[in-house]
């Protein structure tokens, strides 16, 4: 059985490259007809292509022409049909943000990875913290927080020593980042299904931007979070370097 395979890459000039020679060699397909599509790239134009075809019904496989690579299988011109044959694959549901602003506008956004609210000025930020309509932490002291999904969790979450979760966890990192108060508040492990929502105190002298997957919005007032489990991404990786096996291979380094 032939696979209609359709590459999109970074503006990056190895991506574009690899491009260029993926498609003489197997051709190329348009999105809404493949039933793979292969990102070149690294994770941030993972993210990228993951959200521009959340809609399409073709699994995404990634193949590391970037950095880091969490996201991404090695590059090779070689098998490529073999190799998408034997792809196992995992379902990420993203997490919606709902921010409103100072100017009374409201923004909405998906998020891969995860949604964090952040200092925008040079004094800390004052945030309150409500988990399922119940008031959890009246004042969080900090640099800013985030909330992130497993897949997301050895991303951000991870640098500001939040916990690594199993891709398969039903469970949410909300993570403090720099806390100043509580002093040793690191932050806690919620249901995946918890709605949680960060009201920003004093804003107007301590203004919080609040940002999901590079979309960001300054000047937030609240930013209320949680999983969308009716949005399915469908990645692809190669046997025996799946998400769960990277995310345990990350804790052992």
């Amino acid at each position: 059985m032939t696979i209609k395979i359709a590459f999109t890459a970074s503006r990056a000039t190895i991506a574009q490259s690899a491009q260029e020679a993926l498609v003489r060699r197997y051709g190329n397909v348009p999105m809404e007809e493949a039933d793979i599509i292969v990102a070149l790239g690294g994770d941030g134009f993972m993210l990228q292509t993951l959200h521009a075809t959340q809609k399409l019904p073709a699994p995404v496989y990634g193949m590391n022409r970037g950095t880091v690579g969490f996201l991404m299988n090695e590059y090779s011109e070689a098998d490529l049909v073999g190799r998408l044959s034997r792809a196992e694959e995992e379902i990420i549901n993203p997490l919606s943000m709902k921010a409103t602003c100072a100017d009374g506008s409201v923004h909405e956004a998906l998020a891969i990875n995860e949604v964090s609210l952040l200092r925008a000025g040079p004094q800390a930020a004052k945030l309150r913290i409500t988990v399922d309509g119940r008031l959890r932490l009246r004042e969080l002291v900090c640099d800013g927080a985030l909330v992130a999904t497993p897949a997301g969790s050895t991303a951000y979450n991870y640098s500001a020593h939040g916990p690594i979760l199993p891709i398969g966890a039903d469970a949410l990192a909300l993570t403090a980042i720099a806390p100043f108060r509580p002093r040793r508040w690191r932050g806690a492990l919620l249901p995946k299904k918890a709605k949680v929502r960060f009201d920003v105190v004093d804003a107007e002298k301590r203004p919080v931007m609040a940002d999901a997957d590079s979309n960001s919005v300054r000047d937030v007032l609240s930013v209320e979070i949680q999983s969308e489990p009716s949005i399915a991404h469908r990645i692809l990786f190669d046997p025996g370097h799946g998400l769960e096996e990277r995310l345990i291979r990350e804790q052992f380094v």
